[in-house]
């Protein structure tokens, strides 16, 4: 019996044991698993240790030495082992994210006391060493409170035990504009004119230009100023791009003239800040709305209604060009402390019905008979003028013909001159002809006798006139003689038929 008794407890007993230690291991299993801590990718491990550091030193809030309670070092992503939940609690907190056109705006919760007169950290010249809790509190000495670094747009991993993270816009200095910077940090100085050098506390005397800018705008306070051209209207009309004043209505500006008339003027002014400007503007009158209402709308009106009681009201009418250009030196002069300059003032409709109509008419019908007078005049100028032009054009005519009279009595004297010079040259060339006839005939007479040279030329006579010399005159006697004759009766008997060639003549017989 007791055989049989034993053998179960012997086998009992190999079972018992190794299922002990199964048990014991999976016991050690769970305590180990109940250690361990997984933190993904996207959180951040914030431990904070319960007991086994000793005491945190007074003031402090993280420990970096291994002090109880929270923890400076976090958890990166990943598998951690031996954070006992008795010991230990870890918080799984998202990392901190800034987004595109911010920054991070950073306050520490621990660290040292700032330095004496100053409300921000020091900047980092290393943001990363900032953001690592452990270093920051270590061998950084970082101080609490705000501070002077920002996190650009981007993924950070931080305990936000120690840091509170607020995002703010990004500095964007837009074309057309510029930023004026108020610092709250830096040296403080004794500022001449409002203004300091860039790192001083105070408003920087240069402004930031177009492009987009990482600061803390807690501790540089931004002021945008325009630096294009402004149109303001001063009319009950406004045109297209004018600003009116918005404390002021939509109206002209009311003057009074020296001689008692009030009358609206409608004004345009243009004016622009340079950006070398934009501080002193910034520092002598804010930002450049309250340019306008604070500056130009009162140094406008002012100087517009001072220039008016220098002059009587239609005065200030014929001379709106006088009054342009004078206002907008005034203005110009006046503004220009200030850092703004003025471009251009522009008039327009002066005085209406109601102010200046009795006295506009007035001058319209004075300026009406002055005009008809002065036609008046002109026209008696050019009948004077048409006048003494008819005359000298008939002296003209009168010249001309007298001319012409006095050259033709020239050309017929001339004229008489050549006849008398050709008839004296005729006579002459005829009696030289005759002479030089009369020698020749003597000549051919002494050689031939006078008889054969007659006959002679008398042959010439019939060849050259082309006379018939059969003769119509029959003449007796002496052969020589006798044709003599008949052939200078036949001449002569042609020369008394008027002319012509043939005459029959009658018959003479000796």
């Amino acid at each position: 019996m007791n055989q049989r008794h034993e053998f179960p407890v012997n086998f009992s007993k190999a079972k018992v044991i190794p299922a002990a230690i199964g048990i014991f291991l999976l016991l050690i299993l769970a305590i180990i698993a109940s250690s361990l801590v997984n933190v993904s990718g996207s959180d951040v491990g914030i431990v904070e240790k319960k007991f086994g550091g000793g005491k945190l030193p007074s003031g402090r809030i993280l420990a970096f030495n291994g002090e109880n309670g929270i923890q400076a070092k976090t958890l990166a992503p990943g598998w951690h082992f031996f954070y006992w939940p008795w010991q230990y609690t870890v918080t799984k907190v998202p990392v901190t994210e800034i987004r595109q056109g911010e920054v991070g705006i950073l306050q520490a919760s621990d660290g040292m006391s700032l330095p004496e007169d100053t409300i921000f950290a020091p900047e980092w010249t290393k943001p990363d060493d900032m953001i690592n809790a452990e270093y920051f509190l270590g061998e950084g000495k970082g101080y609490k409170g705000p501070q002077l670094t920002v996190l650009k747009p981007g993924k950070y991993r931080l305990n936000t035990k120690l840091f509170t993270v607020k995002s703010a816009k990004v500095i964007d200095v837009k074309t057309g504009s510029a930023a004026v910077i108020k610092s709250n940090v830096g040296e403080s100085v004794k500022a001449q004119d409002r203004l300091v050098k860039e790192g001083q506390r105070g408003i920087w005397d240069t402004a930031l230009g177009e492009g987009q800018y990482y600061r803390n705008t807690d501790a540089y306070e931004v002021t945008m100023v325009s630096i294009r051209q402004v149109k303001v209207s001063y009319t009950s009309d406004k045109e297209a791009g004018e600003l009116t004043d918005s404390n002021q209505p939509d109206r002209p500006i009311t003057v009074r003239s020296k001689d008692g008339f009030t009358f609206p003027v409608d004004v345009r002014v243009t004016y622009r800040i340079d950006v070398n400007d934009t501080p002193k503007v910034v520092a002598t009158v804010g930002d450049d709305d309250l340019v306008l209402s604070k500056l130009v709308t009162p140094a406008v009106r002012a100087i517009f209604r001072n220039n008016a009681e220098k002059v009587k009201a239609l005065e200030y009418v014929q001379n709106r060009s006088v009054q342009e250009s004078q206002s907008a030196k005034m203005l110009d002069e006046e503004l220009l402390e200030y850092g703004v300059t003025v471009l251009a003032v522009r008039i327009g409709n002066i005085g209406d019905e109601e102010s200046l109509g009795t006295l506009l008419k007035t001058q319209t019908d004075r300026e009406i008979a002055l005009q008809e007078q002065e036609t008046f005049q002109e026209q008696q100028r050019a009948a004077e003028k048409e006048k003494e032009l008819m005359k000298t054009t008939q002296e003209a005519e009168e010249e001309k013909l007298l001319a012409t009279a006095e050259y033709g009595v020239t050309i017929a004297e001339e004229i008489k001159k050549k006849m008398i010079i050709d008839a004296e040259a005729q006579a002459e060339k005829i009696e030289l002809t005759a002479e030089a006839q009369a020698k020749a005939y003597k000549l051919v007479s002494e050689v031939i006798g006078s008889d054969n040279a007659a006959l002679i030329e008398i042959m010439k006579l019939i060849a050259e006139s082309e006379i018939r010399i059969t003769p119509d005159v029959m003449v007796g006697g002496s052969s020589q003689t006798g044709m003599s004759d008949a052939l200078m009766g036949t001449i002569l008997s042609g020369k008394l038929g008027n002319g012509e060639k043939e005459t029959t003549a009658p018959k003479i017989n000796k």
